[in-house]
């Protein structure tokens, strides 16, 4: 696994090294022109890319985050801040970066992060990520959401989605398998242009208060 990892901070950057999975190559890269030409280069495949967002520069880097999530649809973003914002990760969440940590994350749990991640979930805390999705959509000043393409078994889905269910909890509502719901799931992303589960949810929450 090739992890891009944008951190101006030594003693952050050597705690990474102590504490990602076993191979795994990290290359490191110093503010954002670095971490897209790293990106851009053909001749490397990063699976990861993780960002330390440090005080002084956080408001700005957390635009850049967003910025290269619209540059690298298909890249797994992982936000590492060093202050407590609702606010900023909101704005992050909102365009679909994959889960946000504590700089100082332990191994073990570092580890969980990437497999909960790579299974198509969003890491953040579940309660966290529940008070996300209960919040007004206003602030994100995102566009309605189409789904006039939605069958009436996905727009089930996403009126769960909506209401902050996992994908277990999905299953057992409509008796269905975890493995039908994330199939619905993909199947919605396409349709609806989101792209992500917090996406989905936040977007068809307004929606749902309207129709």
């Amino acid at each position: 696994m090739k992890i891009l990892c944008w951190n101006t901070d030594e003693a952050v950057w050597q705690h990474w090294l102590k504490v990602v999975p076993k191979g795994a190559e990290l290359v490191k890269v110093m503010n954002l022109e670095e971490a897209q030409q790293a990106l851009s280069t053909s001749n490397q495949t990063f699976h990861y890319c993780f960002v330390f967002l440090a005080d002084v520069t956080f408001s700005q880097q957390v635009e850049d985050v967003v910025l290269l999530r619209s540059q690298f649809a298909s890249l797994k973003l992982l936000v590492f801040p060093n202050q407590a914002s609702q606010q900023a990760a909101l704005r992050m969440f909102s365009v679909g970066v994959n889960g946000q940590c504590a700089p100082y994350i332990g191994q073990e749990q570092l580890s969980l992060v990437i497999s909960v991640i790579d299974s198509g979930e969003i890491w953040g805390g579940k309660a966290f990520i529940q008070q996300l999705i209960s919040q007004s959509t206003e602030q994100l000043n995102e566009p309605s959401l189409d789904m006039s393409e939605l069958s009436e078994r996905e727009m089930d889905v996403v009126r769960l989605v909506a209401s902050g269910l996992s994908n277990k909890q999905v299953a057992h509502e409509m008796a269905i398998t975890e493995r039908t719901v994330k199939a619905h799931l993909t199947s919605i992303y396409k349709k609806t242009d989101t792209g992500d589960r917090l996406t989905l949810a936040l977007k068809a929450k307004s929606y749902l208060m309207v129709h």
